[in-house]
């Protein structure tokens, strides 16, 4: 026996049905018994949502108020009345089971099944498996139009059937046509059977991914705005009523290696994936989701692993994951087991806990813990920043893909992060920054933040050839990112004002452009984190001394990055057995040069930072070989550093520790300080600074 079924909500109808989280107000169906072709009685219930405010589109084509809505019943006494009235039903025909038909797939998917799902109750078993009536007849009369363009009018008007849709109310019409075109596909010439009905997952199937696995792009969504403790299995909520592939939550991480409220979600086919778009700003509790495509690189960049040992943890299926952090270095698996304790048994015992670890094997204090039921898992996580040893230790839920996500990003981090291989000029000759106060510079406010440097030599048209080689410069702001200003150098002061007269609120891409002349000097306060207004020049918001070098030392010898931070990246191989103090106090290299995204120096003393000087000619730049590299090193006898071990690394400073402080934390530690004349290109503010009794220097 089929149930044919058919619902409306306060809000959109047809093809956008529940995709703008409307509540359901009425419920229609009638039993068929496909054998004996009988019909038991049609039924039709109104649902009281729990808001009556109709869309104008809602009162036009269902002809219901909210005054005939108030009166109703609430959504789960209407269904309960819907399994009492079938039951009865099929007791009359002599039947005993019987499955849902539905117009299309929104009504059970997009509808039914979200809405209960936030009212808190569990849906019988029939609504987890139905008829699409839109595939059933299109299966049945391939020449008809495409499933995704049906609709009950159109399959109506495709078998000839003469009903009227004003004569019957809204519902009742929609059911009846719905029996006389399910009577037609049973009739001699068809005889269409029903036989694979669609399905909806009872829950979310957790496992691991490969990242051989092959994913295809047209099933996986990004979910944006999440809460940040969410978890899988909430995500999987959100989307309930979609058969979500298994394993196929992926919570994203920030460089920190904490949720930053973003997911990848893989579903079974394209056709869920276009379901789950329709769920865009969707709300999970108080906040709305966002809703995107995405693609199968991103989705296995982020899920994917090739780990054995975490393949093996997560082969285990259908468990619960709670990822524990703040483990003291010194935990043992049966100090975790015993932080535990017998409430909270872990699947497996100690073959269940998961370390994180670095490669060469120390611990990250991070650790992932599996639970055979949900019960176990909310004992664990009871026990969140409770003690163990003498830290607190904190404890979330996590999915497989986070599992990957924390060993790949730990298990791929170096010790000691390091600069990309330096690239050196084709043209070697040195450049120079002015410094005067010939006004042969302009400035240029209001870029767009997208705009590049093509964008404005672009910008500059025929003044390009004016440009002085590597003139081009782009102020970023403290977090690297384009301010919207730039300065360039021209050949002269007559050029500079000309391109200001020609150029000055001249448009780039959608927005205008204020271009002024300035000096040398003027460009370079600015560039140092000064200000340059109508009242004169402002200085950098510099509160403390400082040990870093004045904005451009280094240009002035072409070297785009400081020179001790060149020395601290040299390659090992560089670094000789002993160095004499003429090698310390030999001038900086002139041919070592760093691509932009290495040579940005984010000091966070001034407002403002200038990226690296670039040529108006975008060729002349080629990756140095090592062996390159190291015999312009030898030839100019480049400053580096002391034998390994003479230098050391902080981390864990406070975000607004100075100079003064790091030296004094190391105060009564000694260092030499000719040894260091060469290596570092100090100020005479710093220099006095470091003449003071202190014993160590900072980089």
């Amino acid at each position: 026996s089929l149930v044919v079924l058919f619902g409306a909500t306060a809000g959109a109808y047809g093809a956008k049905l529940g995709s703008d989280e409307r509540e359901l107000i009425l419920l229609v169906w009638q039993v068929v018994d496909l054998h004996s072709k009988k019909v038991g009685t049609l039924h039709k219930s109104l649902v009281k949502a729990d808001n009556l405010d109709l869309s104008d589109q809602c009162r036009e084509v269902s002809g219901l108020t909210p005054e005939g809505l108030g009166k109703a019943e609430p959504l789960d006494r209407v269904l309960q009345q819907f399994s009492q009235l079938v039951s009865s039903d099929l007791k009359v025909l002599g039947r005993s089971s019987y499955t849902l038909c539905s117009d299309g797939q929104l009504l059970i998917r997009q509808v039914l099944h979200p809405e209960t799902s936030k009212k808190n109750f569990l849906l019988s078993d029939c609504f987890y498996s139905f008829y699409d009536l839109r595939k059933e007849f299109h299966t049945c009369y391939p020449s008809s139009a495409a499933v995704k363009d049906q609709t009950i009018k159109t399959m109506a008007e495709y078998l000839g059937l003469g009903t009227d849709e004003a004569e019957e109310d809204f519902g009742v019409w929609q059911v009846k046509t719905m029996v006389a075109i399910i009577f037609s596909m049973l009739s001699e010439g068809c005889n269409h059977v029903f036989t694979e009905p669609e399905t909806v997952k009872y829950k979310y199937e957790t496992g691991p991914c490969s990242k051989s696995e092959s994913v295809d792009s047209e099933t996986v969504i990004r979910a944006r705005g999440l809460p940040w403790q969410s978890s899988d299995q909430d995500i999987a909520r959100f989307f309930k009523g979609l058969n979500i592939a298994k394993g196929g939550v992926a919570l994203c991480l920030n460089s920190q290696g904490r949720r930053n409220g973003e997911a990848l979600v893989r579903f079974v086919n394209s056709e869920q994936r276009d379901l789950a778009l329709e769920r865009h700003k969707h709300h999970m509790g108080s906040r709305y989701i966002e809703v995107y495509k995405a693609t199968g690189e991103e989705f296995l960049k982020i899920a994917g692993g090739t780990s054995n040992e975490v393949a093996q943890f997560l082969s285990k299926e259908n468990q619960v994951i709670i990822r524990m952090r703040g483990l003291p270095f010194t935990a043992t698996q049966e100090d975790v087991l015993g932080f535990l304790g017998p409430e909270c048994p872990v699947t497996g015992g100690k073959e269940g806990l998961l370390f994180v670890k670095y490669p060469d094997g120390r611990p990250t204090g991070d650790a992932f813990v599996l639970f055979s039921c949900e019960e176990y898992a909310q004992n664990a996580l009871k026990k969140h920043k409770e003690i163990l040893g003498k830290r607190y230790i904190e404890l979330f839920r996590s999915t497989a893909a986070e599992v990957q996500q924390v060993l790949n990003r730990y298990m791929s981090t170096p010790l000691i992060p390091t600069l990309p291989t330096p690239i050196i000029p084709v043209i070697p000759p040195p450049y120079t920054i002015a410094t005067g106060s010939i006004r042969d510079c302009v400035r240029l406010r209001g870029l767009p933040y997208t705009a590049g440097i093509d964008d404005i030599l672009e910008f500059m048209g025929d003044a390009t050839g004016d440009i002085k080689p590597h003139g081009v410069h782009m102020v970023l702001n403290q977090q690297g990112r384009p301010s919207g200003d730039a300065f360039i150098q021209m050949k002269s002061a007559d050029k500079a004002f000309m391109v200001a007269q020609k150029c000055h609120k001249k448009m780039m891409k959608d927005r205008y452009v204020e271009v002024f002349q300035c000096s040398g000097e003027e460009m370079n306060f600015v560039l140092m984190g000064g200000t340059l207004n109508r009242s004169g020049l402002s200085p950098p918001p510099c509160k403390l001394p400082c040990l870093s070098p004045p904005a451009y030392a280094a240009f002035q010898t072409a070297a785009v990055i400081p020179a001790e931070a060149a020395a601290l990246y040299q390659p090992q191989a560089l670094l000789p057995t002993t160095r004499t103090p003429q090698a310390s106090a030999a001038a900086p290299p002139a041919v070592t040069y760093y691509p932009a995204q290495a040579a940005q120096l984010y000091m966070n003393y001034t407002a403002y930072y200038p990226s690296p000087p670039v040529s108006p000619t975008t060729v002349g730049y080629i990756a140095a070989p090592p062996g390159a590299v190291a015999a312009a090193a030898t030839a100019t006898h480049t400053p580096i550093l002391p034998q390994p071990g003479a230098l050391v690394r902080m981390q864990g400073l406070p975000y607004n520790t100075g100079m003064k402080e790091i030296l004094s934390f190391f105060q009564g530690y000694q260092y030499a300080p000719d040894d260091y004349n060469g290596l570092i290109q100090l100020s005479d503010q710093a220099r006095s600074v470091l003449q003071a009794p202190k014993e160590w220097v900072c980089l």
